[in-house]
């Protein structure tokens, strides 16, 4: 667990990625029991203006919160997670979390965070298809 006297505004997350594919979101429709067609059929996808099914919002904030944990130390230091979906994920895209300390609250100690999903699309990173706010508790 991180503790308030080795955290400071501004420090960064270290970057997550992972490559989206069928297989993950296929498991991830299975695990929450979201077997919505824009996430299993190609021909769906379609026929809503997509080249392909897409991964689910929370596939993609789950990346997110993982990156948190990781620089938590712990999954009980995070007290809270939100996040804006901005934009659809496409299979065999790369996701990008991270994030930022961009506060720090004294008592207790809580370290605000700014935290983001970016994806890299035909060789450029585009702009965050999540962006939120981590509360993580800091020793």
């Amino acid at each position: 667990m991180r503790t308030r006297a080795t955290v400071s505004v501004g420090d960064e997350l270290p970057e997550m990625a992972r490559v989206v594919t069928r297989e993950d979101v296929k498991a991830y429709a299975d695990a929450g029991g979201d077997q919505n067609p824009l996430h299993q059929d190609d021909a769906f996808a379609r026929s809503l203006g997509f080249p392909g099914i897409i991964a689910h919002g929370m596939f993609t904030m789950a990346h997110m919160a993982a990156a948190v944990v990781a620089w938590a130390g712990e999954p009980a230091a995070v007290v809270a997670l939100s996040a804006q979906f901005r934009a659809p994920v496409f299979m065999e895209e790369t996701i990008v979390a991270g994030g930022r300390v961009r506060s720090i609250e004294e008592r207790p100690a809580i370290a605000v965070l700014e935290t983001w999903v970016r994806v890299e699309r035909d060789g450029r990173t585009e702009w965050p298809v999540k962006k939120g706010e981590a509360r993580v508790r800091l020793a």
